[in-house]
């Protein structure tokens, strides 16, 4: 039997739980087995500038990071339930990807 793997990633972690949150109440509320979510590596975007506009001064720097959370959840293939989940409202931060995998 075929099943459908979602890939979610989003910069705030937050928003990207709330997703979650909705797709695992719509495959419970269905009575279906889920798998996940499955947290994946961090991926941490680091950027280190001088303060100073012109480059000199004294050495003082500013850090910033931008961190990437992913999580994969697996489901059984079932139309009613990727048409729910596909009706669901997703913030423009969060990414999600939906494939069919044997």
């Amino acid at each position: 039997m075929s099943s459908v793997r979602i890939k979610l990633q989003s910069v705030e972690i937050d928003k990207l739980n709330e997703v979650i949150d909705r797709i695992k109440f719509i495959a419970s509320s269905a009575g279906m087995p889920i798998s996940g979510p499955i947290p994946l590596p961090t991926k941490k975007l680091k950027v280190t500038t001088r303060k100073s506009p012109c480059g000199n001064g004294t050495a003082t720097f500013d850090r910033f990071e931008m961190r990437i959370h992913k999580r994969i959840i697996d489901l059984p293939a079932n139309d009613k339930i990727l048409h729910s989940i596909m009706r669901v409202s997703i913030p423009r931060t969060v990414k999600i990807k939906i494939e069919m995998v044997d």
